[in-house]
């Protein structure tokens, strides 16, 4: 029996649920409408001794996971930072599915090593980063900031004498690390991963958008100039998607051997827009940038990319060799950059989706995602009782909702906000996240899908007028 065969008729039931659930993006809701205990009571089969026949397990896994799922990848989700997946990239993440390649090193699949150079180079023309950086496809922006971090880490302590790879941290030099009070929880995961500790990390003064204030970071260096530093900058806050003053702050930082950190886990594609390029300026100039894929690139998940100025300190952070590898002299193992081994070959869809839209297909997403935030953040706050925050810089948007009674205390306001949220999600028509923001609960938008069109706005702002009436 040819065993090809056992694969089509599970493919083919895939693709068709597949299909379908695409075809009614445009009408789903967005939000999940099963709750906790049923899906688990679904879903917590008694696990047979003898197995059971794979058509079978997918009916079943398709069956029980309905209601559970969001429509996050559609045009109505504001959630987050939650970007769609383009046709292209999809296709080409099934067809890396079917492949099934290792990209640990160049021998475990050569085509797949090169597709990473080469989309490697791309999104540092794209981003406007230094052609001589490195770069890896990591999982993640998470993961982008470990990379980078780890760069770092060597750097900083090989200046003062400490071999970090070798010696470990057990007696090294204090390491300092600087960042906003609104810095990324992923990058506060990244420095506990890597052994520093949060308590480690001193927070800089910022101004009310949440930007740095470069005289006030030159403060702190000054103190101890002799110590190893790092300085941690924003490419996009989350809340308001402000960006750091960069063309300020990394003269001041590198005027005390510190080390810069860009986290651009949307904002650096701001970079390919010359509508919103300005935001960068300067941003060129630091040591290491994270950003992800499968947010604004809108390929699928699992796609972050670490880019480090000074490739041999990427390299010495994350390198391995063994007897057992194979090394074709000039190629690039893949694994001397990333800190996975076995790992999934994640550049292909990123591959395919630039070599599709290009740099100025690109471009247009991020600013067309840009004019829809500005849109729904302004038409949202039109609205009887809702308060602006925060236009969008960017992509990324606040609004309040105001308790109507006369007395009412920001108490109040705070509950308001959180109501109409979970009131919006609970209908079904579209999805917004709550944050807070100077002291104030806030419904965070954040438009990154190339799905998102003018009918979703016009449908979206009638489900928060809605929700503000119910």
């Amino acid at each position: 029996m040819n065993k090809s065969s056992l694969y089509l008729p599970l493919l083919e039931q895939a693709f068709k649920h597949a299909t379908s659930h695409l075809k009614n993006m445009e009408t789903a809701r967005v939000s999940a409408s099963v709750e906790l205990e049923e899906l688990r009571r679904r879903l917590r089969h008694e696990l047979q001794p003898g197995g059971i026949p794979a058509n079978v397990v997918l009916n079943d896994l398709i069956a029980d996971v309905s209601g559970g799922l969001l429509t996050s990848g559609g045009g109505r989700f504001f959630g987050w930072v939650i970007g769609g997946c383009l046709p292209v990239a999809l296709a080409a993440d099934w067809i890396t599915s079917a492949w099934d390649q290792n990209g640990a090193i160049h021998a475990t699949s050569p085509a797949v090593g090169v597709v990473e150079e080469v989309a490697g180079d791309w999104l540092k023309e794209i981003l406007a980063l230094p052609k001589t950086a490195s770069f890896a496809f990591v999982t993640g922006c998470q993961m982008a900031h470990f990379t980078c971090l780890a760069a770092a880490r060597h750097k900083v302590l090989a200046r003062v004498g400490w071999d970090v790879e070798r010696n470990g941290l057990i007696g090294a030099p204090v390491v300092r690390i600087f960042g906003s009070d609104q810095r990324h929880g992923s990058v506060e995961r990244a420095v506990r991963f890597l052994g520093f500790g949060t308590d480690n990390i001193t927070t800089v003064p910022c101004d009310q958008q949440g930007q740095l204030i470069h005289g006030a970071l030159e403060e702190l260096l000054s103190k101890q100039p002799d110590l190893p530093a790092i300085v941690l900058l924003q490419a996009g806050e989350l809340n308001t998607g402000s960006f750091d003053h960069f063309a300020e702050i990394i003269p001041v930082a590198h005027k005390y051997n510190a080390w810069v950190h860009v986290d651009g886990a949307f904002g650096l594609w701001a970079a390919v827009s010359s509508e919103l390029n300005h935001l960068l300026k300067g941003a060129d100039q630091a040591d290491s940038w994270a950003t992800d894929g499968h947010k604004w690139l809108n390929v699928p998940f699992e796609c972050g990319y670490a880019f480090v100025a000074d490739a041999a300190s990427h390299r010495a952070a994350m390198s391995y060799s063994a007897s057992y590898f194979i090394h074709e002299s000039g190629a690039r193992d893949e694994m001397d950059w990333n800190p996975e081994w076995s790992r999934r070959a994640r550049a292909f869809a990123t591959y395919a989706v630039i070599r599709h839209l290009g740099k100025s297909g690109i471009a247009e997403l991020v600013e067309q995602n840009c004019r829809q935030a500005r849109r729904l953040v302004q038409s949202i706050a039109n609205l009887p009782g809702v308060e602006l925050v925060s236009e969008p810089i960017i992509n990324q948007g606040l609004v309040r909702f105001l308790d109507p009674k006369p007395s009412a205390t920001e108490e109040d306001h705070d509950t308001r906000t959180d109501k109409v949220i979970r009131t919006i999600i609970k209908n079904g028509e579209a999805f917004f996240g709550g944050t807070k923001w100077n002291g104030k609960r806030c419904m965070r938008v954040s438009v990154c899908s190339w799905q998102t069109d003018d009918n979703d706005i016009e449908r979206v702002v009638r489900a928060v007028q809605n929700a503000l009436l119910s």
